[in-house]
């Protein structure tokens, strides 16, 4: 699905939201409903591809923790009211790789010590990465830092690496990176709510929706 430029989103009034987020948000670009939705539909998409086999998923956190979960889920519905049993494993990683609204020359990778089980397996990258320069936090931007943890996650030799993100950022950049699956490709926003944070803020915001100068203001380190 993709979200044009001129897109002018959501009223605020439509929905309901935290309180405390009031005065910080511009609009909503993607509705709760809309994402719950639209990631059943990837599940479906992933079962179909994957076939028999087993799968790790690795989920990036923070931003991916909602979308990996409600992936998860739905892939095990489909699998509980199917005819073949698919085998999860859930790891994590962690990424970091941006301050305030700006990214960092250098990205960290994390947590997963023990990605050695890859070996062999195949590897479902379960992922929803954030912004501009990078190529992950939480939604799949330009591809450098995306391709930093493919290598990292290559050198087990899994059967097989899917990457599934619930947002494509469109970019300037001629490299971009086209994940397996994704859910909406979106403008060069910074988009907040879904897990998606600005220093830790927003996460428990159900919609996914653009934050405001005033809210970069009061929630900036």
């Amino acid at each position: 699905i993709q979200i044009s430029d001129n897109w002018p989103g959501y009223s605020l009034d439509l929905f309901t939201y935290p309180q405390h987020y009031y005065g910080d948000l511009e609009y909503v670009l993607i509705p709760h409903g809309i994402i719950v939705d639209r990631t059943e539909r990837l599940a479906k998409d992933i079962m179909q591809d994957i076939g028999d086999n087993d799968i790790v998923v690795l989920c990036v956190l923070k931003g991916g923790y909602k979308f990996c979960a409600d992936l998860v889920e739905h892939i095990k519905n489909l699998s509980r009211n199917s005819e073949r049993f698919i085998s999860m494993k859930v790891d994590f990683v962690r990424l970091k790789s941006y301050h305030n609204d700006q990214s960092m020359q250098d990205m960290q990778i994390m947590g997963g010590d023990d990605l050695s089980k890859l070996t062999g397996k195949v590897s479902f990258l379960c992922v929803l990465l954030t912004l501009f320069f990078m190529f992950y936090k939480d939604i799949v931007g330009t591809g450098r830092t995306m391709k930093v943890l493919l290598n990292t996650i290559g050198k087990y030799k899994p059967k097989m690496i899917k990457v599934a993100s619930l947002l494509v950022k469109r970019t300037s950049q001629p490299d971009g990176y086209r994940p397996d699956y994704y859910g909406f490709e979106i403008p060069d926003l910074f988009v907040v709510g879904y897990a998606l944070d600005y220093n830790e803020h927003f996460r428990d915001l159900n919609h996914i929706c653009v934050i405001n100068d005033h809210g970069k203001t009061k929630y900036r380190v």
